[in-house]
């Protein structure tokens, strides 16, 4: 039942351990989140917001995004759509910005690695 924004939010115990969702799961795996009971305004800065304000909304986003048992599809869906704006599977853009430039080093050395083998292998 959904409640009107006036009113605290109820938590719902959720699972500690939660197996990666599949395809053939009853629905996609944004129908479990957590965060479809909360407020939009949680995730998405207002313009103009306040550095102080977008740290305070963030730091909260991401406590709900603690508990949410689909954590890791949110982030994996930011970080290859990307989504430019938000805080999705507890990071903020700036966050997923960083993850994404980490991602692509690593997966550049490992390919570096990888022709430095073959050369080596056939040398």
């Amino acid at each position: 039942m959904l409640q009107p924004p006036h009113q605290p939010l109820q938590v719902a115990a959720i699972p500690s351990q939660r197996t990666p969702a599949r395809e053939d799961q009853a629905g996609p795996w944004h129908s479990e989140a957590v965060c479809r009971r909360d407020e939009a305004g949680l995730f998405f800065a207002p313009s103009k917001e306040p550095t102080a304000a977008r740290l305070s909304r963030e730091e909260s986003a991401k406590r709900v995004c603690a508990r949410c048992p689909v954590m890791i599809e949110c982030r994996e869906h930011a970080l290859v759509q990307p989504e430019p704006y938000g805080v999705w599977g507890g990071l903020t853009a700036a966050e997923r910005r960083v993850a994404l430039a980490r991602r692509r080093r690593r997966e550049a050395e490992l390919k570096a690695s990888g022709a430095t083998d073959r050369i080596a292998a056939a040398g």
